[in-house]
């Protein structure tokens, strides 16, 4: 047994102050740690094993340094050790990943996304909280909520409803498959910046198909795409298809070219350009932007966004269920957008031109709203 196996064979504090020792000693001396060990020190972490501020430390020394893929692979281990994770009734499922610190300059469009996609035969989650540092901004939940759509399912209770062939779709909020990652949100508030746990959570993977499972989530930044896959693949999604997106998210700008990773079956990444224009999108802006007169938040709140979240939650969710109708608007071509790009990349429609022609049809024939309605029965 080696050094570092040896180390793993002790209590959780041990484990982190060795861990600490290494990590946190200055951009030049830092040490990396071992997948194993930082699988250990997350679970300590998760477990309430350890003191809060050497939690803290653990997650800023690792983010200073800048992680690993064995470290970054390592804490979604761990992650995953605890999480509930259940097989849905249906062969395939598509992993939706928003941002979970929801967004701050638009009015989201993909909470409704699951719903349009269910209409055209692909079974979808959706998975978040209610809030998050460091945005604190409009998130899947808050919409689903103010849009009439249970957030408080069970993980089984919503991979059954992926296999209800009138529904297809699901949320899971992050306190259903797992509440102990759920249970940081203080101690990540308090941190302040972006941790490892940002980056490796949206990867868990709470609901799985029988045959095969695929990952839609957004990037803003080229480097994280590499990471991404890299975590796909280790947390056993088939496929992955990442969108440079607004705010992170997964529906790109709709008056600019765009760019998407993606892998097929475990293989390697390629990238795919795209225009808004080629599937007939027109717009003069790049998401639905906030209305100016928004309400600012609460005084009482010492963190979070500067308007009042549930607001315009309220409105994100107005704008979703007028789109799911069939209205136009720049919410309706985000949707038509963000889906066409989905059936492209799972190999429904051989041009993304076509998927978009499928994706109209169900916002306009009524049959995505019926799927979002039956949902909130």
């Amino acid at each position: 047994m080696n050094e570092a196996e040896e180390l793993l064979q002790q209590d959780p504090k041990t484990i982190m102050r060795s861990i600490i020792q290494r990590i946190a000693t200055g951009p030049d001396m830092s040490k990396d740690i071992s997948q194993q060990e930082a699988r250990a020190g997350m679970r300590a972490v998760l477990d309430n094993a350890v003191d809060p501020v050497q939690a803290a430390v653990f997650l800023i020394a690792l983010r200073m340094k800048r992680e690993t893929d064995e470290e970054n692979r390592g804490i979604l281990d761990a992650i995953r050790d605890i999480s509930i994770s259940v097989t849905a009734p249906v062969d395939e499922v598509l992993d939706l990943s928003d941002p979970y610190n929801g967004y701050n300059r638009t009015l989201p469009a993909a909470p409704f996304v699951p719903a349009v996609l269910a209409a055209c035969g692909i079974h979808t989650i959706s998975h978040g909280v209610e809030t998050m540092s460091p945005k604190f901004g409009i998130t899947h939940r808050r919409v689903l909520r103010a849009a009439g759509a249970p957030v408080q399912l069970t993980v089984e209770q919503a991979a059954a409803r992926l296999g209800d062939s009138g529904i297809g779709w699901s949320y899971v909020d992050q306190d259903a498959y797992c509440p102990q990652l759920h249970d940081l949100s203080t101690l990540r508030t308090s941190i302040i910046k972006r941790q490892a746990i940002t980056t490796v959570e949206v990867l868990t993977g709470p609901i799985r198909g029988r045959r095969k499972t695929h990952f839609m989530s957004g990037y803003v930044h080229k480097p994280y795409t590499r990471v991404y896959t890299m975590l796909a693949r280790h947390s056993g999604f088939d496929s992955a298809l990442l969108v440079r997106g607004i705010e992170g998210g997964i529906v790109p700008s709709l008056r600019q070219k765009g760019k998407m990773v993606f892998y097929h079956d475990m293989g390697a990444e390629q990238e795919q350009a795209f225009d808004p224009v080629d599937i007939g999108i027109h717009q003069n802006v790049r998401a639905t932007p906030l209305p100016d007169d928004l309400p600012e938040r609460s005084t009482g709140d010492d963190v979070g966004a500067d308007f009042d979240v549930d607001n315009a939650a309220q409105l994100a969710a107005q704008a979703g269920l007028a789109a799911l109708g069939g209205k136009h608007s720049s919410t309706y071509d985000a949707l038509v957008y963000a889906g066409a790009i989905a059936l492209w990349h799972l190999n429904k429609y051989d041009t993304l031109d076509d998927a978009a022609s499928r994706i109209r049809e169900v916002l306009n024939n009524g049959s995505a709203l019926e799927h979002f309605n039956n949902a909130a029965v």
